[in-house]
C-alpha cells in the first residue's frame, strides 16, 4: 500500500510540473505575440564590402557611359551624312540628350572613384593599427620571454666573469706544463754567433760542391754542352765561306805539279 501511495504522489507531481511548463510557455507564447521578437542585429559591413560596392557601382556607370558612347557615335555619322534641315536638327536634340545624360554619369563616376579612394586609405588606415597592434603583442611576449631567460644562471655576468677567469688560468698552466715538457737535456746553452756563422758558411759550401758533382755525373747526354771547335781568329773568307789562309795552302801544291 505504501508502495502505490509514493508512486501516486510521484506521478501528481510530474503531472504538475508538466501543467507549470505548459502554462509559462503558454505565457511566453502570449508575450512574443504581443511585444514580437527581439531580432539580432546583422554585423555591420567592413571597410572591404563598402569598397566592393562602390567599385561594382563605377563598373555599371563605365558601362553606361561606353553605352552612351556608342550611341553619340552613331548619331554623329548620321549628321554627317545628313543636309542641315528639320532632321539634322532633330538629330542634334537627341544626341544632345544622350550628352547631358553621359555628363551625369560622368560625374556620378567622380564621385564614385572619389568614395572608393576615401574608403581604401581607411582601409589601410585601419590595416595598419591591426598590424601595430600585433607588433606590439609580439614584443609584449618577447620581452616576457627575455625576462624568463635572463634569470637564467648562464647568464649571470658575475659567473661568466668567473668562468673566463679560470680559462684564463688554466690555459696559462697548460703553456707552463709545455714548456715544462718541452726542456731539452745535455745541450749546450750558449752558441756563439760567430761559431754558428761559420758553421752555416761551411755547411752551405759542403752542399753546393756534392749538387755540383752530383749535376754532372747525372746529367743526360742531351743536356750536356758538346765540344765545338775554336771560333775563327778574324781572317778572311771568299764568297763559300773558307779562309783564304787555307786556300792558298791548297793552291801551292798545284802550282809545284804544274811546273
Amino acid at each position: 500500500r505504501g508502495d502505490n501511495v509514493g508512486a501516486g504522489w510521484g506521478g501528481t507531481r510530474g503531472r504538475a510540473k508538466a501543467e507549470r511548463r505548459e502554462r509559462g510557455s503558454g505565457a511566453v507564447g502570449v508575450m512574443k505575440r504581443i511585444f514580437g521578437v527581439r531580432k539580432e542585429k546583422a554585423p555591420p559591413p567592413s571597410l572591404d564590402d563598402a569598397t566592393n560596392s562602390i567599385n561594382s557601382r563605377g563598373d555599371n556607370v563605365d558601362a553606361r557611359i561606353a553605352k552612351l558612347d556608342t550611341q553619340l557615335a552613331k548619331y554623329k555619322a548620321q549628321i554627317s551624312k545628313m543636309r542641315p534641315g528639320a532632321s539634322q536638327d532633330a538629330v542634334k536634340r537627341r544626341a544632345l540628350v544622350i550628352l547631358k545624360q553621359k555628363r551625369m554619369y560622368e560625374g556620378q563616376r567622380e564621385q564614385l572613384y572619389q568614395h572608393g579612394f576615401n574608403l581604401e586609405n581607411a582601409a589601410f588606415a585601419a590595416q595598419n593599427i591591426k598590424d601595430n597592434i600585433t607588433q606590439v603583442q609580439a614584443m609584449k611576449a618577447a620581452h616576457k620571454d627575455f625576462k624568463k631567460q635572463f634569470k637564467a644562471k648562464e647568464l649571470d655576468i658575475d659567473y661568466i666573469d668567473n668562468m673566463q677567469d679560470d680559462m684564463q688560468e688554466m690555459m696559462e698552466m697548460t703553456n707552463e706544463i709545455n714548456e715544462s715538457l718541452g726542456r731539452t737535456y745535455a745541450v749546450p746553452d750558449e752558441i756563439d754567433e760567430s761559431d754558428l756563422m761559420d758553421e752555416l758558411d761551411a755547411l752551405e759550401l759542403e752542399l753546393g760542391d756534392e749538387a755540383l758533382e752530383e749535376g754532372n755525373e747525372g746529367e743526360p747526354s742531351y743536356l750536356q754542352e758538346p765540344d765545338l771547335p775554336s771560333a775563327p781568329t778574324g781572317q778572311g773568307a771568299d764568297e763559300f765561306g773558307v779562309p783564304k789562309e787555307q786556300e792558298s795552302e791548297e793552291a801551292e801544291p798545284v802550282a809545284v805539279n804544274q811546273s
